[in-house]
Order: structure tokens, then C-alpha cells, then sequence
């Protein structure tokens, strides 16, 4: 790995960002292209999981980790009027 000047790095404006602009398409699959020293290059493609849940910026506030959603969604069930659970039908 390359030594970095920290002299050198240049700051840089993102003011004129657009937020979200990449997110649907990044929720969809996303590829990587990493090159190497040797310059090969090796690319990979990255796939959510159907069962992520991608909590927007304001809720993440509140609820920072897995646990923390998981309890306050455990409590909305608990308090919610004639919930039926779902039966799995696999084997």
C-alpha cells in the first residue's frame, strides 16, 4: 500500500451534492471494482439480502443498532389489536 502524504490531500467540496442520489440503485446491487498494486483488477458484485431493512437517517438517530430496532418493533407488536403471527410454511 501506497504511503499518503497527508500534505498533499486536497479538501473537497461536496456542497453541491445531491443526497440519495445513488441509493435506489445502490439498494438494487452495487459492483466494485478493486485494482490492485499488480494491477490486476478483481470485481465485486454486492447484492443486499431480500430481509435488509435500511433504516432512513432520522430513524437511525433513534435506533442505532439491530437490537435497539428489534426491541421498539417487539413492543409495537405487543401493543398491536388482533396480530396474527405468520406460520412459516417451509419444512
Amino acid at each position: 500500500m501506497k504511503n499518503i502524504n497527508t500534505e498533499e490531500i486536497k479538501p473537497m467540496d461536496f456542497s453541491s451534492g445531491i443526497r440519495g442520489k445513488h441509493a435506489k440503485s445502490y439498494r438494487q446491487g452495487h459492483t466494485v471494482k478493486i485494482t490492485r498494486e499488480d494491477g490486476a483488477v478483481s470485481v465485486q458484485k454486492f447484492i443486499p439480502d431480500k430481509a435488509a431493512v435500511l433504516l432512513d437517517r432520522d430513524v437511525r438517530e433513534y435506533f442505532p443498532d439491530t437490537e435497539a430496532v428489534n426491541n421498539a418493533l417487539r413492543a409495537l407488536i405487543g401493543i398491536m389489536p388482533h396480530h396474527r403471527r405468520r406460520r412459516s410454511t417451509g419444512a
